[in-house]
């Protein structure tokens, strides 16, 4: 038993390994773009411009001042969750979480 923690440990290591910054090139903007706006709209503001819908909920042009972008790759694969409940947990594929990061890192 003890292994498997372990296990997943290594495997979200070796995950945000491979997203560095030549990984948020290689992902395609526009693709994560329709991401945003698909899964993250309703209370985010995805574009370069505007306010979020939900007052509370950061505009995603602020989010690389906050924190490495690319930091939010192990969250994306695993199933990013948040303390309240609104919103929904978010679990993304290798493909389109880079195409998600190189459009953050686009903004």
């Amino acid at each position: 038993m003890a292994r498997r923690p372990m296990r997943t440990i290594v495997a979200g290591a070796l995950l945000f390994v491979g997203f560095t910054a030549s990984s948020l090139a290689a992902g395609d903007p526009a693709r994560g773009r329709e991401l945003a706006t698909a899964l993250c709209g309703r209370c985010h503001a995805t574009g370069p411009a505007g306010a979020s819908p939900l007052p509370a909920a950061p505009p995603f042009r602020t989010l690389k001042e906050r924190y490495p972008i690319e930091s939010l790759a192990e969250g994306l694969a695993e199933g990013l969750v948040t303390g309240h409940p609104g919103m929904p947990e978010v679990q993304l594929e290798p493909a389109a979480i880079a195409d998600f990061l190189a459009y953050l890192g686009s903004l």
